[in-house]
C-alpha cells in the first residue's frame, strides 16, 4: 500500500479506504488507485484482514507424524474445514519435538480452534487450554469436561474382534495392549470383557506394547520364546500388527495357518495384498466432520455444553484371519517346539 500511495501521490491512509472500499475519495482518484493496485499486482492479506476485526478464522490441528490414521484424519479435516470458511493449520509433535511445543506453535500463530488428534498430555492440560482457543480432542477417552471430544466406540470394535475369532474357533486369543496410546486402555479392557463374555476368562493373556511396529516384533519374539504359541492375536493397532506379522514372518510362522491376527485403523498399508490385514476400521470422515463441526460451533456460537461423539467403528475382514489351526499345523509347531 505504500508503493501505491506513492505512485498514485496519495496518502496510505487514502489508499487503505479506497482498496477497503471505504468512501473519502474522488472518483479519479479512486479509478487511479485501483489502476495501480493491478499494474503492481497487489493482493489484499486475508489473514491481516481477519486478526484487524478479531478473528483469524483457522483451526490448528495437532498431529503425530508417525502415526498414519491420523493423516488420514488430515486429509479428511482440510475439506470439511473448508466448506465451514475456516483455513486449517498443522503443527506436528515428534522426536525431539513434544505435544505442548506443537500446541503452544499452534496457539503462537494465532489459531482460534484446535483438534487435538490423539493426544497424551493429561486432562488438566486441555482445560488450560480451553482459556485460550477453542479446544476439541480427538480419539482419546475423556472425563466430563469443559470441551468436546470425539471418539471411536473402541470396545465395539474390539468386541467384534473377539467374536470374529470365537467364531472362527479360536479360544487362544491374546492382546498386545498399545501402552499410553489413544483408546488402549479402553481396547485393553474391552479384549478382557470380551473375552469373560465367552468363558474365557483363564485364557487372558496380554502383553505390554506401543502402537508401533517395534512393539510388534518385540512380542511376536516373546511368544517365539515361549512353550506354546496362542492361535490369535488381537494386535494394538495396525502398526503393532505389522511388525507382529514381520516377525512372525522370519521366523517361518504363517499367518494365518499358524496364528491368526487382527490389527485397529484399516490403514492404507492395510489394505495392500500382501499385508491383507483384518482390521477395525474407524470412521475417518464422522471422526473428522464432526470435530470440524464441534469447533465452528463453539467459534461462532460462543459458550455451549460441551459434547462427546463416539463414531462406531467395523471390522473389515481380510486374510490375516482363518480358522483354528489345523492339526497338521499343530504337529508341525511342536516339532519345532511351539
Amino acid at each position: 500500500m505504500d508503493d501505491i500511495a506513492v505512485r498514485a501521490g496519495v496518502s496510505r491512509t487514502l489508499v487503505s479506504f479506497v482498496l477497503g472500499g471505504k468512501a473519502g475519495a474522488g472518483e479519479r482518484t479512486r479509478e487511479r488507485v485501483l489502476r495501480i493496485a493491478d499494474e503492481l499486482g497487489y493482493k489484499p492479506d486475508a489473514t491481516a484482514q481477519l486478526l484487524a476485526r478479531g478473528r483469524s478464522r483457522t483451526i490448528g490441528v495437532l498431529v503425530d507424524v508417525e502415526q498414519p490414521f491420523q493423516a488420514q484424519l488430515v486429509k479428511r479435516i482440510y475439506p470439511f474445514a473448508k466448506a465451514a470458511g475456516y483455513e486449517v493449520l498443522l503443527s506436528a509433535s515428534a522426536p525431539g519435538r513434544d505435544e505442548v511445543a506443537a500446541v503452544e506453535s499452534l496457539i503462537a500463530h494465532r489459531c482460534e480452534g484446535l483438534i487435538l488428534l490423539g493426544p497424551s498430555s493429561e486432562q488438566s492440560y486441555f482445560e488450560e487450554l480451553e482459556e485460550r482457543a477453542v479446544v476439541v480432542v480427538v480419539a482419546k477417552p475423556l472425563s466430563r469436561s469443559s470441551f468436546d471430544s470425539v471418539r471411536s466406540a473402541d470396545d465395539s470394535g474390539i468386541r467384534q474382534s473377539v467374536d470374529h475369532l470365537i467364531e472362527l474357533g479360536h479360544r487362544e486369543i491374546y492382546h498386545i495392549d498399545g501402552g499410553s496410546g489413544p483408546g488402549s486402555a479402553i481396547r485393553s479392557d474391552a479384549y478382557r470383557a470380551a473375552m469373560h463374555g465367552h468363558d474365557l476368562g483363564d485364557r487372558i493373556r496380554v502383553i505390554d506394547g506401543a502402537h508401533d511396529e517395534s512393539s510388534g516384533v518385540a512380542a511376536g519374539h516373546l511368544m517365539l520364546d515361549e512353550s506354546t504359541l496362542p492361535t490369535a492375536v488381537l494386535a494394538g493397532n495396525d502398526r503393532c500388527a505389522l511388525g507382529l506379522m514381520d516377525a512372525f514372518d522370519r521366523a517361518g510362522i504363517d499367518v494365518p495357518g499358524d496364528v491368526s491376527i487382527v490389527g485397529y485403523d484399516d490403514s492404507d498399508l492395510a489394505r495392500l495384498s500382501r499385508i491383507d490385514l483384518t482390521t477395525v476400521r474407524q470412521n475417518v470422515d464422522a471422526l473428522a466432520e464432526n470435530a470440524v463441526a464441534f469447533a465452528v460451533t463453539r467459534l461462532e456460537n460462543g459458550s455451549a455444553p460441551a459434547s462427546e461423539m463416539i463414531v462406531e467403528p467395523h471390522l473389515i475382514v481380510r486374510g490375516s484371519t482363518g480358522p483354528v489351526r489345523s492339526a497338521e499345523r499343530v504337529r508341525a509347531l511342536k516339532r519345532r517346539g511351539l
